[in-house]
């Protein structure tokens, strides 16, 4: 009394697959969003830096202005790069979704009827 034919059983673990990849996916980009806030954070500090030196609030040594230059630097770099990573993510989860809301369609769904209660 099987009730999925034989060609129903690849789509649902299939589905099954995708459901796991999108969930990965989903975890990845959280994690380019933590990345993109420390970037953020690096670049900020970084320019801060700097203004406080340019502007004489702090003293400008080697150490604070290289610092300062790092920092700044390295938030860009780390912005520039995280934010392709996603847009990479972003399309590979897309394509996933896309795929299987194609599965879903495949599938030939029963309409469950309500059934009456018996009191």
């Amino acid at each position: 009394m099987d009730q999925f034919a034989p060609d129903d059983s690849e789509p649902h673990s299939e589905i099954a697959r995708l459901e796991q990849l999108i969930e990965e996916l989903t975890l990845k980009l959280e994690t380019c969003r933590k990345y993109s806030g420390a970037a953020l954070a690096a670049m900020g500090l970084g320019a801060v830096l700097l203004a406080a030196g340019i502007f004489g609030v702090i003293a400008l040594d080697p150490v604070t202005l290289l610092a300062a230059a790092a920092a700044l630097m390295g938030g860009i770099v780390l912005a520039g790069s995280n934010r392709s990573t996603a847009r990479e993510i972003q399309a590979q989860l897309a394509e996933a979704e896309e795929e299987r809301r194609g599965l879903i369609g495949r599938i030939q769904l029963r309409v469950v009827t309500e059934r009456p209660v018996l009191h």
